[in-house]
């Protein structure tokens, strides 16, 4: 597809790097980005997150082409500028909770997947996985077409652990063994944390058998006032909230 002369215009203006320039065309050929869609992640900075997530991919992946494709559908940072938590009532950080979080993202579902990178359909919140009479739920539960494989994503609303990395690799166990048609890859497996050292979570995580990554999630408050402009009505999202109590 081609791209528009408008959208040209807007990379050129706005993006200086050769390298650069050519992702963000590709991005509006593929994803077919508005202008204003296009302006947010040069914003964002979405070509310098992407690829970067600290991984295991090329060790677990069997496929080194399918791996290369799960190191590009995420980023290593996204920026989840539609949920306000100053304005519904929390005023510090270490009183944000995971489901306030997981919440927000399940009310703007359309939001965070336009965040989260294209191919991606929601399957559900706090899945229920049970086995041997333990009942297990994952946060959030994707497929992705692209990559034809379930991606479970976890919250946590503190600094990377490697006990996260355990959990996950339990989720992804039950999903692979009851939820996964016979067709699809292996699922892969996503924390989501507010901080973490890259080279630590490289480090602990190549022991590890399941595929999975870890990526941060920056709030509203903590990002320059430039980027503070596509959140959500206030009011309806505190409704939101104080329902899902």
């Amino acid at each position: 597809m081609a791209v528009p002369f408008t959208h040209h215009y807007t990379i050129l203006s706005q993006v200086k790097e050769q390298e650069a320039r050519a992702y963000y065309i590709r991005l509006c050929a593929n994803e077919h980005l508005s202008v204003d869609a296009l302006e947010k992640a040069i914003k964002n900075d979405e070509y310098s997150h992407k690829g970067a997530l600290p991984n295991n991919f090329d060790d677990r992946i069997p496929s080194s082409k399918l791996a290369r494709k799960a190191v590009m559908a995420f980023k290593d940072e996204y920026f989840l500028d539609f949920i306000n938590t100053e304005e519904i009532g929390i005023r510090d950080e270490e009183d944000i909770d995971e489901r306030v979080v997981e919440n927000a993202i399940v009310h703007n579902i359309k939001e965070f997947i336009m965040t989260f990178g294209r191919d991606f359909t929601f399957v559900g919140n706090q899945y229920h996985l049970e086995v041997f009479g333990k009942d297990h739920y994952s946060d959030l539960l994707f497929f992705n077409r692209e990559l034809n494989c379930l991606v479970a994503v976890e919250l946590k609303t503190g600094a990377f652990k490697p006990a996260y990395l355990g959990q996950l690799t339990t989720y992804l166990r039950i999903l692979d063994d009851q939820v996964k048609k016979d067709h699809e890859n292996p699922s892969i497996g996503i924390v989501l944390c507010k901080s973490a050292d890259k080279e630590y979570v490289e480090y602990v995580i190549q022991d590890y058998e399941k595929p999975m990554g870890v990526a941060t999630y920056t709030l509203p408050e903590e990002m320059p006032e430039k980027l503070r402009n596509a959140l959500p009505d206030i009011e309806a999202l505190r409704k939101i909230l104080t329902k899902s109590e």
